[in-house]
């Protein structure tokens, strides 16, 4: 299967990569330094995410990915919804290799706001990405699984005075089970619930102990209006290092609301049975 020939070498090229340049760094005093640093968490930060994704047929093979997040966080007095932390604007082309595996390449405007009430840095900063996708699709019994690989290719910069823009990598592997609840498969008017995790890792210069950006474990409830759209909502539970240092992780809690819309721009007669697009 396609999907076995590309996850599977992904997923060891990437395991070798991060941990032997872990191991051809150790040294005595790393070690040291290591036997005296403890990982801390810090704080949960709760949020709220509303998210549309719009996946939309344009010729036979391709298709455009429009996708809008508009992400909250907790001020002192709010919480989860106190103020605007990020809004994303991610576009693609995808190329539908067949019903069940699709590929997309793309950029993303990610929009920064200052959420630090004691920061004197700018209000907004934008940042950029260059981003490319292989998603899979598998039947089990009468649920869909679906593995994704994302590759993102991104320039940040923090909101301090002499922050300079630096650049990263990240490497991402999602796997989602979606499994009807009261319909005999993922259909119109089908209740669907979706337990979903993703792994994102990163490299760089500024890269040094920090690799694990993000663990994200989620569950989303779905329903299926009919086959262009579809609304879902979850909770996220996420973890990951500071880039600054390793030894200390965020926490989120997350509520995520959902929409996926499907337009069809060809001709009637050009159309071709659905394919499994969402992730």
């Amino acid at each position: 299967m396609p999907s076995q020939k590309i996850i599977l070498p992904f997923l060891l090229a990437l395991t070798l990569a991060f941990v032997n340049p872990v191991r051809s760094q150790d040294s005595p005093d790393m070690d040291s330094e290591a036997e005296t640093r403890e990982s801390k968490y810090k704080d949960v930060k709760r949020k709220f995410w509303f998210n549309t994704y719009g996946n939309i047929r344009i010729s036979k093979r391709l298709f455009w990915i429009a996708q809008t997040h508009l992400r909250f966080e907790e001020t002192a007095g709010t919480p989860y919804v106190g103020q605007i932390g990020q809004i994303y604007n991610r576009h693609a082309i995808g190329y539908i290799y067949d019903k069940k595996t699709n590929f997309a390449l793309g950029g993303v405007l990610r929009l920064n706001f200052n959420t630090d009430p004691d920061s004197e840095g700018p209000d907004l900063l934008p940042e950029y990405r260059i981003w490319h996708q292989y998603q899979f699709a598998m039947p089990v019994y009468n649920a869909m699984a679906y593995h994704r690989i994302r590759i993102e290719h991104r320039w940040s910069k923090s909101f301090g005075e002499e922050d300079e823009y630096i650049f990263r990598n990240r490497y991402r592997y999602m796997f989602r089970l979606k499994v009807p609840l009261n319909k005999p498969s993922l259909q119109p008017g089908a209740l669907y619930v979706a337990p979903e995790s993703e792994v994102i890792l990163q490299s760089g210069k500024q890269v040094i102990d920090s690799p694990l950006e993000d663990v994200r474990l989620n569950t989303t409830l779905g329903y299926i209006i009919n086959p262009r759209l579809t609304v879902a909502a979850g909770f996220m539970y996420s973890f990951g290092q500071t880039l600054d240092d390793g030894s200390v992780y965020n926490q989120n809690y997350t509520f995520r609301i959902h929409m996926y819309f499907s337009p069809d721009l060809r001709k009637v007669k050009n159309k071709l049975p659905s394919v499994h697009f969402r992730d």
